[in-house]
């Protein structure tokens, strides 16, 4: 079996071949361009679809709340426009004949993260994920926590701060306006003689001024809120935090430096690690889906 795996972000849409193995391959990525609007996006979706010979399966990963059985972007904020009740499965399957899954991105890699990663063996976590916004997945008894409305686990909207900084989801003082990726580039911009990306942040000539080093532990501190707030919700023995960004050993780092001693004793058992697939996670949770279709 041949799946067309994607990874539809706010940035880049990542793409692979995914065999029956679960093995990834002629791994692609290309711009979202997501301010053109969700129409826009489907349509280059599908023109990547219909490149490829013999695909047996097509695999969605997406940022918005989706409802996986019907295919459909329940929700998208902004970041997406017009991207709100998008037929995403219906679109793509009329156009290329192809079956295909939808899935929210974080719930997808949740799933790669339970089948093949961090979290594998586990029944119960909380996946993470830190980027253009913060998105989250809750794992119960072996299986996703979707909610009322295929709408759970919307993390990064956590008011942190009231009446803080404007959020795309029309409210105020989010997690995701402080601790995502994007909100620490900004930050650090501010304070930096040169403009820098999230990965250039932590090279060792810029992290090692005072100035970038200050605002990155108050970033970290930001994202330790967050955490914390979720561990007293949830008492789950284990969080996987994803997203590129991740993979700096500084962040992982300060986190277990700093979060235990602000947890009550009896949630301190909580095990928070890396994203051991990466960004791979999504792919793999989709594709594992998408091939049990029929």
């Amino acid at each position: 079996m041949r799946i067309l795996a994607f990874d539809i972000g706010g940035t880049f849409i990542k793409y692979a071949i995914c065999d029956e193995n679960f093995n990834l391959s002629d791994k692609n990525k290309v711009p979202t361009e997501a301010e053109k609007g969700g129409q826009a996006l489907i349509e280059k979706i599908i023109d990547i679809i219909l490149s490829y010979d013999d695909i047996d399966r097509v695999a969605i990963s997406t940022a918005g709340q989706v409802d996986s059985e019907n295919g459909i972007v329940v929700y998208s904020t902004d970041n997406i426009p017009y991207y709100t009740g998008m037929m995403v499965k219906k679109l793509i399957e009329n156009k290329t004949k192809i079956p295909t899954f939808v899935e929210n991105d974080v719930n997808a890699a949740a799933l790669g993260e339970a089948k093949f990663g961090a979290a594998k063996g586990e029944n119960d976590f909380i996946c993470l994920t830190y980027g253009t916004g913060i998105g989250g997945a809750i794992f119960l008894n072996g299986k996703l926590y979707k909610g009322s409305s295929s709408s759970a686990a919307e993390l990064g909207h956590m008011i942190v701060h009231a009446g803080g900084r404007q959020c795309t989801c029309g409210g105020e003082g989010c997690y995701e306006c402080y601790a995502s990726a994007k909100a620490l580039i900004s930050n650090v911009n501010k304070v930096s003689d040169k403009p820098l990306d999230a990965f250039q942040i932590f090279e060792k000539e810029n992290i090692e001024k005072p100035e970038i080093r200050s605002e990155v532990d108050k970033w970290i501190d930001e994202i330790i809120i967050g955490l914390i707030n979720i561990i007293y919700t949830f008492n789950p023995p284990l969080i996987v935090l994803g997203g590129g960004i991740m993979n700096e050993d500084y962040i992982i780092d300060l986190i277990d430096r700093k979060i235990y001693s602000k947890l009550m004793d009896n949630f301190k058992n909580v095990n928070i690690v890396r994203s051991k697939s990466g960004n791979d996670a999504a792919l793999l949770g989709v594709a594992y889906e998408a091939a049990k279709l029929k």
